[in-house]
């Protein structure tokens, strides 16, 4: 892992590729029942679909120019979750797509992290790979993920149905154009 290195700092985090080592930290974080409850269905995943999901991540990198970063907190070095793009083929209605999301081990919850780390994402998905439009998906009731797409300067796009698990989902949208007229609020 770790083979092009793109690394994005901001105060307190450091967005980076994955390595091996991640693995069962990120394992820790998908076994948490409460850390999966708004994320598909709500089962947890065990180490194995952890290191599946984090080959795959690597392989978006490899095919895209992005992915999900490893998220790290700078102070500590601890691993404490991810953020990142993401093609989300689990929603077909609103492909072709580019997805920001984040998930965060509970620790790390009501810190400000996956604002701050999505801030840092959504900068690098528009200026840095040049993207014209990013979405989000929450599952409705997920009003910690609202909270931060408003923060991102989103906007509700529609509300729907997730097929594989028949929950209802809002997608969120952002247009460079508009992330660029935002100015500096959109990446402080």
């Amino acid at each position: 892992m770790c083979r092009d290195v793109t690394t994005v700092q901001t105060a307190r985090l450091v967005l980076r590729r994955w390595r091996s080592d991640d693995v069962a930290v990120m394992a820790e974080i998908n076994a948490d029942p409460e850390v999966m409850r708004w994320i598909g269905d709500g089962a947890v995943s065990d180490h194995d679909r952890t290191a599946a999901g984090i080959t795959a991540c690597e392989r978006e990198w490899d095919e895209h120019g992005f992915g999900l970063f490893a998220v790290e907190v700078r102070r500590t070095g601890e691993l404490a979750g991810f953020t990142g793009l993401a093609v989300p083929t689990f929603l077909p209605e609103i492909m072709p797509a580019v997805e920001i999301g984040w998930r965060l081990g509970r620790r790390h919850w009501g810190q400000g992290y996956a604002t701050e780390a999505a801030r840092a994402a959504l900068r690098f998905a528009f200026l840095e790979r040049g993207l014209d439009r990013i979405v989000s998906v929450h599952q409705v009731g997920n009003v910690a993920s609202e909270r931060v797409m408003r923060k991102l300067g989103m906007s509700l796009d529609r509300e729907t149905v997730q097929p594989s698990c028949g929950r209802a989902v809002r997608v969120y949208a952002l247009s460079r154009d508009e992330y660029v007229r935002q100015g500096p609020a959109a990446s402080a």
